[in-house]
């Protein structure tokens, strides 16, 4: 029904969710001294800020800063429409644990797709063509 979303495309675009996230704690969370210091000890909070940033930018906008780089966005199964806050809730949930979000069946859609009612795909938004004058 949906194409489905290379392997690859997930994977990049959870990273850069990640590197944000950890970019965010770093800068806001992290204290002071030299990287190493600061980075110590702060995986919880990393994890945290991911799931609140997927959760909001999957709920207002309908893909993650990941997603958005990436050209893929987060729909309804049923009918195609935006997913809802509570299906972004549900989605949040089992991505933070990550087995759910590697784990698929044979139509290409993880366990946190199946659970939420939702489906990764291809953003076309972002490519726009020249018109003709």
């Amino acid at each position: 029904m949906y194409p489905r979303v290379s392997q690859g495309r997930r994977l990049l675009g959870i990273t850069i969710d990640w590197l944000a996230a950890y970019a965010i704690t770093l800068g806001f969370f992290a204290g002071g001294g030299d990287f190493l210091e600061r980075s110590r000890g702060i995986g919880g909070t990393v994890l945290l800020v991911m799931a609140l940033q997927y959760l909001i930018l999957v709920s207002l906008g309908g893909s993650s800063f990941g997603h958005r780089l990436v050209g893929l966005k987060v729909i309804r199964f049923s009918d195609a429409g935006a997913a809802t806050p509570l299906q972004a809730l549900i989605r949040t949930i089992l991505l933070v644990a990550i087995v759910t979000a590697i784990t698929f069946d044979e139509n290409g859609r993880g366990i946190n797709e199946r659970l939420s009612n939702t489906v990764l795909t291809v953003s076309y938004t972002h490519l726009t063509l020249p018109t003709t004058p």
